[in-house]
C-alpha cells in the first residue's frame, strides 16, 4: 500500500476545528443506506457523522447519505453528481466492495467514480471503505484498493479487521450479522469504530503539513468517469407502446420513477445515442410473473439481449443493470427494447429505468 495523501482530510479537520460549516457524505450500497440497523441512527454512516459532530463541537455539520441497496459503482458513477456531489461535500466515505464483482470491469467503473469525486469543485476528502461477506471473506478490495493506492487515498478494510477478529473467535458471525453480509446494530458499530479509529489517528497529526499530490492520469481506460444516466429527464426516445412514467420522483430512494413502462407484448422503445459503453437499467421485481423484454443493439436481430423482469431473490425489487456494450466503437448507436409475449395477461409491466452510457 502506498502512503496515503492526507492533505484533504487534514484540511477538513482543521476547518472543522475552526468552526466552519462542513458537509459529511457517505456513498455506497445497502450497508451505507443502513440495512439491518434497527434505526438509521445506528448505521455506521450516521455513527461516523456523529463522531465529526462530537469531535469538533464548534463546527456545523450537514449529513448526506447516498446509499442505495443492491447497486454497484457502475450505477454509482452515473448518479454521484445528483445523489452526492451537488451537495458540495467536504468528506465522502465510499463503499461498493460487496456489490462490485472483483474484476477489471468494476475496477474501471470504480475508478471513474473516484476520479469524479476527486476532481469535483468542493475538493472532498475521500475515504475508501471495504465491507465484506462474513461467511466467505469475499469482496472487491483487491481491485478497489489498487485504485485507492494509485490516487494515494486512505482506505479502511473490514475484511482486514472485523472479519479477522471474527475468524479468530472474538465474536460469532451471528452476533454481528444475521445474513452474513448486512451488519446488525453491533456490526454497524464495529464498522463505524474502524473508521473513527482511523480518523482519530489522522486527527492526532492534523496540524502537520503535507503537500497535496495532483490527481494523476487514469490507471484504467477510464471510460466511465463521465457516465450519463438517461431517464425521461435527459432523453426523448421513440415510443411505440411504451409510455413515460408520469409519477413524480421524490428523493434518491424513490427508485422506480422517471422511466418508461411497457405493459403488453410488442410494446417498443427506440433510442439513438452517442456512446462507446451502454447498459440498460430496469426493474427486476419480486411480484411474479413480470414481463420480459429483449434488447436489440444496432439492429443485430441475431444476438438479442434478454431483459427478464422477474427477480429470483426475495429482499425486494432490484435496480438491475445489464451492460450491452463495453469499449465498443465510439459513435452513434441504436438501442431497441421490445416487450416479449407472455401467457399471463396480468403480468407486471416491464419498467425501464434508464440507459447508462459512457
Amino acid at each position: 500500500m502506498n502512503r496515503p495523501d492526507l492533505t484533504r482530510l487534514k484540511s477538513c479537520m482543521r476547518r472543522a476545528e475552526a468552526g466552519v460549516e462542513l458537509t459529511i457524505g457517505f456513498f455506497g450500497g445497502s450497508i451505507t443506506q443502513d440495512s439491518l440497523a434497527t434505526k438509521h441512527e445506528n448505521c455506521y454512516a450516521y455513527r461516523v457523522f456523529r463522531w465529526w459532530e462530537e469531535t469538533f463541537p464548534k463546527a456545523a455539520f450537514h449529513y448526506v447519505n447516498g446509499g442505495i441497496g443492491g447497486t454497484t459503482s457502475h450505477y454509482g458513477v452515473s448518479r454521484v453528481v445528483t445523489d452526492m456531489l451537488m451537495y458540495q461535500p467536504d468528506f465522502v466515505a465510499v463503499d461498493f466492495s460487496v456489490n462490485d464483482d472483483p474484476n477489471e470491469f468494476f475496477q474501471e467503473t470504480y475508478e471513474g467514480l473516484i476520479r469524479k469525486m476527486l476532481t469535483w469543485s468542493s475538493n472532498p476528502a475521500v475515504l475508501l471503505l471495504n465491507n465484506v461477506f462474513y461467511d466467505t471473506g469475499k469482496n472487491a478490495q483487491e481491485y478497489h484498493n489498487r485504485v485507492g493506492d494509485w490516487y494515494h487515498l486512505p482506505h479502511v478494510s473490514i475484511k482486514d479487521t472485523v472479519w479477522l477478529r471474527m475468524k479468530a473467535g472474538a465474536f460469532t458471525r451471528e452476533e454481528i450479522t444475521p445474513d452474513g453480509l448486512h451488519p446488525n446494530d453491533k456490526g454497524h458499530g464495529l464498522v463505524a469504530a474502524e473508521i473513527t479509529s482511523y480518523l482519530e489517528q489522522v486527527k492526532e497529526h492534523m496540524w502537520e503539513d503535507e503537500s497535496e499530490q495532483p490527481v494523476p492520469s487514469a490507471m484504467t481506460d477510464n471510460t466511465y468517469e463521465n457516465a450519463r444516466r438517461l431517464t425521461i429527464r435527459e432523453s426523448c426516445p421513440k415510443l411505440d407502446g411504451f409510455r413515460a412514467d408520469t409519477e413524480e420522483k421524490k428523493g434518491h430512494l424513490d427508485h422506480f420513477k422517471n422511466g418508461w413502462l411497457g405493459k403488453k407484448s410488442g410494446d417498443r422503445i427506440l433510442f439513438e445515442i452517442q456512446a462507446s459503453c451502454i447498459a440498460a437499467q430496469y426493474r427486476k421485481t419480486i411480484r411474479h410473473p413480470a414481463r420480459k423484454a429483449e434488447l436489440i443493439l444496432d439492429g443485430d436481430m441475431e444476438h438479442p439481449v434478454l431483459l427478464d423482469g422477474n427477480f429470483d431473490e426475495d429482499w425486494g425489487d432490484c435496480l438491475y443493470l445489464e451492460p450491452v456494450l463495453h469499449h465498443g466503437k465510439s459513435g452513434r448507436h441504436t438501442v431497441e427494447i421490445k416487450v416479449l409475449p407472455d401467457e399471463y395477461e396480468t403480468a407486471e409491466p416491464f419498467y425501464l429505468m434508464a440507459l447508462i452510457t459512457a
